[in-house]
């Protein structure tokens, strides 16, 4: 971002509902263990059941661990639904509950209820190009 921009931009306020990073990045595949074989073969990514899971640390908290998770599924599948795009993100967020109230409020397609599980909530949007969103509050 360009400084004369940042200039004019109010500080986030931390306990406002809001994406705070990447959780996931989704892509259809052909055949999803071949590619997974491959990105560990030539890239070294380390591969689980899932794809492969990338950690990070919370600049601001450091002591706090992130991951992201990377995985191809297999082309076709209705997990992107109703998206006809190939790819799907998922954004790690704060506040889920807040977020959803302001996302409704803005007309925002919200394609489920929240789901939660040992390692969070989550919930699936369409965003303005059609693409599914997973929203994913790490428990």
């Amino acid at each position: 971002m360009e400084e004369s921009k940042n200039k004019n931009m109010e500080p986030a306020n931390d306990a406002m509902p809001k994406v705070t990073g990447i959780g996931g990045i989704f892509f259809f595949s052909e055949n999803p263990k071949e590619t997974k074989e491959w990105y560990a073969k030539n890239l070294g990514l380390e591969v689980n059941d899932w794809g492969s899971t990338f950690q990070s640390r919370d600049f601001n908290n450091p002591e706090e661990v992130h991951s992201l998770q990377w995985a191809p599924f297999k082309s076709g599948s209705d997990y992107f639904a109703p998206s006809k795009k190939e790819f799907m993100i998922n954004y790690r967020v704060h506040d889920m509950e807040g977020l959803v109230a302001k996302l409704k409020e803005n007309g925002v397609t919200i394609l489920d209820e929240m789901q939660t599980f040992e390692y969070g909530k989550f919930i699936h949007i369409i965003d303005s190009e059609g693409n599914k969103i997973e929203l994913w509050e790490p428990a």
